[in-house]
């Protein structure tokens, strides 16, 4: 991910500033401490595939309008939430970029599949002989 995107994330995000709970005591009710930051993620232009993986991530942090909101409320100060819920969204940003690893194909060999068949004969003949009695079997 570059720099470019993450500064563009930045100038694009609102923060407002709530009173919320956590530490603090009477500075929490007081004073506005906590951080939510709102970047709608259709201006950042990002590429498709980055895109579906953002939102796969964001997952609930995601409005039906495409905003992503990202609060943080663990610190005493605002400043140092801020810091946090920018750092969040950077975090989040650099799992996007990152593409799944592809899956290599596992291979049987010879004697693998022959047993692997051989395992389900069996147990097709177990299931065959569940069933309804019939007298001609006594």
């Amino acid at each position: 991910m570059d720099k470019a995107l993450l500064n563009r994330a930045h100038a694009l995000a609102e923060e407002s500033f709530l009173a919320g709970s956590g530490p603090g005591g009477q500075n929490a009710n007081k004073v506005a401490t906590e951080v939510q930051l709102r970047v709608n993620i259709y201006a950042l232009r990002l590429p498709p595939p980055v895109f579906a993986r953002l939102r796969t991530l964001a997952g609930s942090k995601l409005t039906t309008s495409g905003d992503l909101l990202i609060t943080a409320r663990q610190h005493r100060t605002q400043e140092a939430n801020r810091t946090l819920a920018r750092a969040r969204l950077a975090e989040m940003l650099e799992a996007a970029h990152r593409a799944p690893k592809k899956r290599a194909k596992s291979r049987v060999n010879r004697v693998g599949k022959t047993q692997r068949l051989k395992a389900k004969k069996v147990r097709s003949d177990v299931k065959s002989r569940r069933g309804k009695v019939n007298g001609s079997d006594w």
